[in-house]
């Protein structure tokens, strides 16, 4: 995990262009010193300039081998490898021209990386060092003698081909390396963003397992005294239709007994036993048999299922409880005439729920799904979607609602699915 962690660092990863950045400007360098030298046009100081493009060379070397380890890149760290930059440029500029070398402005680009991937103050500090740098080279550099030269009648001006090169050097790094470095930034952003979301999330879960759990142990005293009640009114009454409402009430509390006991051996057992992959077709089937017990006064009809082979899901009981809820919440929106449909590709598996009831009012729209959010009023808690959400995510699927049309709101699940010959393998 840690690992995983540090690859994932932005620092890291623009370290990582970084010295790719400089490896393809050492290689222009290289290429140049080596053609100035062939063609015998200018007169440079070799030895110093060699020198000073192997020492680049060489810190590029043990900077790659540093990046092979696990250890963390700080700002600091890489805020000192731009400005290594901006000095070995800088000593490459007063051996060849100072701020007569077209490719002076070439000091642009640690900046532009410095100012789009690090904090102000080590961008203040780099630009502080160029100026400085840039400063000196006005005083002291070794000059060229010949910028310009004939070849038969035409005039060549190596400056402004040079300052064409530069720039067109600096916009294509500039182009596609700064982009992908900021790029970096805005996602470890993201996932940050996404982590504090989690961890809200799973605050907000364990208050409400924490008064589940006592709310459970409470609630089972008065549900045994309603089943023995229960059970000795059906045996002093002999009504046909009274026998049937105690039959009904004597199931219902079996079925919340049922739940409670649930729900204590999924929190001693669940940690260390993972969900279980089960055919999408067997496991809705179930869930929807266990939920007409729930609410034997909902009406619903379940659509054909696609033709073919039927994927696999990961079913845990926190999945199957989220189902409920969604269906509970399409039976107390309108228990009338409820659509169930499924569809699957490859990849995840598309499970909605239709319901004719008054849909999700506009103004908490963008708060459904969030704890303590209820489109009931007085008679719900706000917590069904919530845990829904948060089980479905866990799974690596979504939850959304949309408003219909024609009245009613369709709730869609996706889920990732499971192929046999996938299992296989």
């Amino acid at each position: 995990m840690g690992f995983n962690i540090l690859a994932l660092s932005p620092t890291r990863q623009n370290l990582w262009r970084l010295i790719l950045i400089r490896l393809l400007v050492l290689l222009a360098q290289s290429m140049s010193v080596m053609g100035a030298y062939l063609s015998g046009w200018f007169p440079l100081p070799w030895t110093a300039l060699l020198l000073t493009l192997g020492i680049s060379a060489v810190v590029s070397i043990l900077t790659l081998l540093r990046l092979s380890r696990r250890w963390p890149v700080t700002d600091m760290e890489y805020g000192l490898q731009l400005a290594f930059d901006v000095l070995v440029h800088s000593i490459l500029l007063y051996f060849s021209g100072g701020p007569t070398n077209p490719f002076v402005s070439y000091y642009l680009v640690p900046l532009t990386i410095a100012a789009a991937t690090l904090p102000w103050f080590y961008t203040a500090c780099l630009a502080g060092l160029s100026v400085f740098a840039y400063s000196v080279l006005l005083l002291w550099y070794e000059p060229l003698q010949a910028f310009e030269f004939t070849i038969g009648r035409g005039v060549i001006n190596l400056h402004m081909i040079g300052m064409w090169l530069n720039l067109a050097m600096s916009a294509g790094l500039i182009t596609f390396f700064v982009v992908r470095m900021a790029a970096a930034l805005r996602q470890h952003a993201e996932r940050l963003a996404e982590k504090r979301e989690q961890g809200i999330r799973d605050a907000q879960l364990l208050g409400i397992a924490s008064v589940a759990a006592g709310a459970a142990h409470e609630l089972s005293t008065p549900l045994s005294t309603m089943s023995v009640l229960l059970k000795d009114l059906r045996s002093d009454y002999a009504e046909p239709q009274l026998q049937e409402d105690l039959a009904l009430l004597q199931e219902q509390v079996g079925l919340c007994k049922e739940s409670l006991q649930q729900m204590v051996r999924r929190a001693e057992h669940t940690p260390s036993q993972p969900a279980q992959r089960v055919a999408m077709d067997l496991w809705l089937k179930t869930l929807l048999a266990r939920w007409q017990l729930m609410r034997p006064e909902a009406s619903w009809q379940l659509q054909p299922l696609p033709e073919g082979p039927v994927p696999h899901i990961k079913a845990s009981p926190e999945l199957g409880q989220a189902m409920l809820n969604l269906l509970n919440n399409a039976a107390d929106a309108c228990p009338d005439d409820i659509t169930i449909s499924v569809e699957w590709d490859h990849k995840r598996l598309r499970l909605l729920i239709r319901d004719h009831g008054p849909g999700v009012p506009l103004h908490i729209a963008e708060q459904i799904g969030t704890a303590f959010v209820t489109t009931k009023g007085k008679k719900g808690f706000g917590l069904g979607l919530f845990l829904s959400h948060a089980a479905v995510e866990r799974m690596g699927g979504s939850v959304k609602l949309f408003n219909q049309d024609t009245g009613g709101t369709l709730a869609e699940v996706l889920l990732p699915v499971v192929w046999e010959q996938d299992r296989e393998r």
